[in-house]
């Protein structure tokens, strides 16, 4: 092997946001777009970390709280408060964060596995976790952000929701 092997390993951006005083980093392929929070038409019934749907220039998007997602606690949105946009299964839906931060550039051998933290944290959302300076940065997994069951209740919802008019 020459001295160049570094040169073979896979780099990844992530655009990392904060959440709760934690940084993660959501995966730059997965991102569409980051728009300032806007207030979102609410959906029946839909699970508590679904806080309604916005119109994406004629599409219709769930909007997630990423904070009710992980069991944290609602604070008021602010003006770094953000909704991103981000794909999954070729389906849009938007995550809602305190601020984003920047995009960083990650290794695959930088990329540490999560460590089994027990029962009481759930860890099913992340992917791994890397280090940058000094700070941890936790990397989402976005594809695991909606439980299957709560994307069929989405799509059974999302025609009737494109009968009403979002508030601006």
């Amino acid at each position: 092997m020459s001295d160049n092997t570094r040169s073979d390993v896979l780099q990844s951006q992530y655009l990392t946001v904060n959440l709760a005083h934690e940084e993660y980093g959501i995966d730059i392929l997965a991102v569409r777009e980051i728009r300032g929070w806007s207030p979102v038409t609410r959906i029946p019934q839909a699970p508590h970390y679904v806080l309604g749907v916005l119109n994406l220039r004629g599409a219709i998007v769930p909007v997630l709280d990423l904070r009710l997602r992980f069991g944290l606690e609602r604070e008021e949105y602010t003006q770094t408060t953000v909704t991103v946009i981000v794909t999954v299964a070729g389906r849009l839906f938007g995550v809602v964060v305190d601020a984003v931060s920047d995009v960083m550039d990650v290794a695959s051998d930088r990329i540490r596995p999560v460590p089994d933290m027990g029962t009481a944290v759930d860890t099913e959302y992340l992917k791994g976790l890397t280090s940058v300076a000094e700070r941890m940065v936790l990397l989402l997994d976005v594809d695991k952000l909606l439980h299957p069951q709560d994307a069929q209740m989405l799509e059974a919802a999302l025609p009737a929701a494109s009968d009403v008019k979002a508030v601006a």
